[in-house]
């Protein structure tokens, strides 16, 4: 059984999380905000604070700064958010990427092993975290799957940041978790592209050359407008901040997008697969 709250994509909320929601909204009553009239002040829309007092999100350092600052906590809210377990379902040298990606502003991912876990529906992640060696517990497979669908929420409570998807085609094809989980996610992945501030591309089989034949990679920016980059191997990750690397990266990823099927012409390849499988 998944451990989302039923007919979401959310994770239950933990005891950690719902502790710091409700000293939150202490505070907030306390200093005479509604989630409506906080929102403009500290940044971050009110389904946002409502997500957060409701233990649903993992509070990021500047929602917790802003908070602190607008609603003079005392220290309280980051003394609690120290407190808490980061998403303990993700990998330890990913938790710093995953921070990042709480406030970027652009994100761009590039893929040619899986779909990407922001993409991925919850059957199709359970079958990776199931097929995974060494094998997993069922409780590890349970959290690791919470905290992926934990992430998906960014793509819904972030409308305002611009996410790019390059996916080989041939992801498609493998059909991970059986013919239906494959018709499922691409009908996931083609409503994700209804999306204004969504774009997916599909780098076609017939490709014989592209500028990401090195690996899968991903590349962010952040509110203060610097970049980042992540790469991922086997059993480890790799965070970039080194300019001249991502500047290497940024150039690879504006070539495959100019390489790839365009959205529209994308869509109606996933359309024709959907139809043949």
């Amino acid at each position: 059984m998944s451990s989302s709250t039923p007919g979401t994509n959310e994770p239950e909320p933990t005891d950690g999380l719902k502790a710091f929601g409700a000293a939150l909204k202490s505070f907030r009553k306390r200093a005479g905000y509604t989630q409506e009239s906080l929102a403009p002040e500290i940044g971050y829309s009110a389904h946002f604070i409502a997500s957060i007092e409701q233990g649903r999100r993992f509070p990021p350092p500047r929602f917790v700064d802003q908070s602190e600052a607008t609603l003079d906590a005392f220290g309280t809210l980051r003394l609690v958010v120290h407190q808490l377990s980061r998403q303990r379902g993700l990998a330890s040298w990913f938790k710093r990427w995953a921070q990042l990606e709480q406030e970027a502003i652009t994100l761009y991912t590039y893929e040619c092993r899986m779909v990407p876990g922001l993409l991925q529906t919850p059957a199709y992640a359970h079958a990776l975290f199931a097929g995974q060696l060494p094998p997993l517990r069922d409780e590890q497979v349970e959290a690791q799957l919470a905290a992926r669908l934990e992430r998906q929420t960014l793509l819904t409570e972030r409308p305002n940041t611009a996410y790019s998807f390059i996916l080989e085609e041939h992801l498609f094809h493998r059909r991970i978790g059986g013919s239906a989980v494959a018709l499922e996610l691409i009908d996931h992945i083609l409503g994700l592209a209804e999306r204004r501030n969504i774009e997916i591309q599909v780098m076609p089989l017939v490709s014989e050359s592209h500028a990401g034949l090195a690996g899968p990679m991903r590349l962010l920016e952040t509110p203060d407008n610097k970049w980042f980059a992540y790469c991922e191997g086997q059993r480890y990750g790799q965070l970039i901040s080194d300019p001249k690397e991502i500047s290497v990266l940024q150039t690879r990823y504006a070539r495959m997008r100019s390489q790839a099927l365009s959205l529209k012409d994308s869509v109606s390849l996933l359309q024709r697969m959907r139809g043949a499988q």
